[in-house]
Parts: C-alpha cells; sequence; structure tokens
C-alpha cells in the first residue's frame, strides 16, 4: 500500500528576532515557534493530506499572526480540498480570514503572509501558491537519467522580473492580505500525476534565498527524510540564514517503512507539532 512521510522544520534564522512562519502537516499545525530537530510522520494514502508553508511578510505587523491564520484554516480545510477549484476557494477564504481579522484589530493592519503547499490525493498531488514560498518537485532522477536529483519548480514566484546579476528579491507582487484594503488573489494551482517515488519540497524563501537550487540539489541527492531537511537547514544557517527558515519534505513510498524517527500521523505527540 503506498505511504507518505513528511519531514519537516521551522526556525527563526540567524537574523530574525522570531519565527513569523507557520506550517501545516494534515490536521497538525506549527505557528510561532521553532525546531531544530526535523518532524517526521506517516501517512496512509487516501484523503487529502494538505502539507504547506506560510511566510509573514516582514516589515509589516503581525506576520506571525497571518502566516498562522492561513495554515490553522489550510488544517480545517484540508479534508475537503479534492479539486483545484476547492484549494482555490480555499486560499479565497484564507485571504478574506486575514484582512477581516486586520480589520477587527488596527494593530494588524497591512498584515499579509505568502503560502506555497500541496494536497496529495490517492492518484494526483495539487500544487498551489501566493507569493514566492515554493514547491519543488525533488524527485530521484530514473536510471537512464544519471541518477541523483534534479529540482524542478512547479510552483510559480509572484515576484518582478529580476534585475540583471540578482538572484532573489524580497519584493512579491500578490500575498494574502498585506495591503491597507482588500485585494483580490490569483492563486496559482496545478494538478502533477502521482506516483510512488516522487518527492517534493516545500519551503519558504528563508532556504531558497540563501542556498542555490544547485546546493539543495546536491543535498537532496545525498540525504532522505530527516537527514535531509536537517541538511538544508544547516545549508541555509551556514549561508547566514537572514531569514526564517521553514521546509517539508514529502515522499511517496510503495510500502509504509517508518523507522525509529518516523511516527504514525494517528499516533504523534500534539506537543511536536502545537499549534501555539
Amino acid at each position: 500500500m503506498p505511504y507518505i512521510t513528511v519531514s519537516a522544520l521551522s526556525h527563526r534564522g540567524l537574523v530574525r528576532d522570531h519565527n513569523e512562519d507557520s506550517l501545516v502537516v494534515g490536521p497538525w499545525t506549527l505557528c510561532g515557534t521553532m525546531t531544530e530537530r526535523a518532524q517526521t510522520l506517516g501517512f496512509p494514502l487516501g484523503s487529502p493530506l494538505v502539507v504547506a508553508v506560510a511566510d509573514g511578510i516582514g516589515g509589516q505587523p503581525a506576520g506571525e499572526v497571518a502566516s498562522g491564520l492561513v495554515v490553522r484554516h489550510l488544517a480545517s480545510l484540508g479534508p475537503a480540498l479534492d479539486s483545484e477549484q476547492a484549494v482555490r476557494d480555499a486560499l479565497d477564504v484564507c485571504n478574506h480570514a486575514v484582512y477581516a481579522a486586520a480589520e477587527r484589530d488596527p494593530e494588524l493592519a497591512t498584515m499579509g503572509t505568502t503560502v506555497a503547499g500541496v494536497v496529495v490525493l490517492a492518484k494526483e498531488l495539487l500544487v498551489f501558491n501566493v507569493g514566492d514560498s515554493r514547491v519543488l518537485d525533488a524527485s530521484p532522477n530514473g536510471p537512464g537519467e544519471g541518477g541523483g536529483t534534479t529540482l524542478h519548480r512547479v510552483s510559480v514566484d509572484d515576484s518582478p522580473p529580476l534585475a540583471p546579476g540578482r538572484r532573489t528579491t524580497s519584493v512579491i507582487t500578490q500575498a494574502l492580505g498585506g495591503a491597507p484594503r482588500f485585494s483580490r488573489i490569483v492563486p496559482h494551482v496545478s494538478t502533477a500525476p502521482l506516483t510512488a517515488g516522487k518527492r517534493y519540497l516545500v519551503c519558504t524563501d528563508g532556504l531558497t534565498d540563501p542556498v542555490p537550487e544547485e546546493k539543495l540539489d546536491d543535498l537532496l541527492s545525498t540525504h532522505d527524510d530527516g537527514r535531509a531537511v536537517f541538511e538544508l537547514w544547516k545549508s541555509a544557517i551556514e549561508a547566514g540564514a537572514p531569514d526564517n527558515i521553514t521546509l517539508a519534505l514529502i515522499d511517496l513510498l510503495e510500502q509504509p517503512t517508518p523507522g525509529p524517527h518516523v511516527r504514525h500521523a494517528r499516533h504523534a505527540e500534539t506537543a511536536d507539532t502545537a499549534d501555539t
């Protein structure tokens, strides 16, 4: 029976004084806190499973409030996300929720967040994002492709064109919330086939800005599961970690093979993925 493992980690980095990123894996959320030890959860393939990161907009109020609000909504709506339209509708709900919370509390005015993630279905994968957090196809190459991993971006950055010589930008062209008045979003949502051996990386730009994709590619070719997540996080730390770092690595396995570091989701301790 096919089986899904999700290894995830969230950290404030070396410059920010707190973590404005949030994470959702199925019914579990991690908001406004951090861990230096990757957590790995196992899930049977079947019902929709949402895995996503949200990155609160820096330089504006309460980014952690906006990102936490979004992942909690996705955790609640996750079991119903069985189509591209359902995902678009859920993201619209999240966008309205961020603006409504900001309207109720002037201290939250203009708070906003990006979001990126996947919904794992029985036979396909729904990929979605708003902003510049990313989803990368990190599946191993086939035997005739030289082995290893070749990363392929399947999300779409909402960023202006890069200036010559620039690899990254902090500017985004749309987000959930983030403006003084309500602004509609046009989410990027697509469908990909799901087969055993597929692997996807979902992450905030706290990983992809300081660490080039070639380095990510090399680490994912060398490591799996929680060790891969730890090495990816460490590479961002070694590069100066100027922003919060949140990532989740999703693997579809042919058979359930959980080791001591893998917990069945139904038995996971909520303290490891506490909603704070």
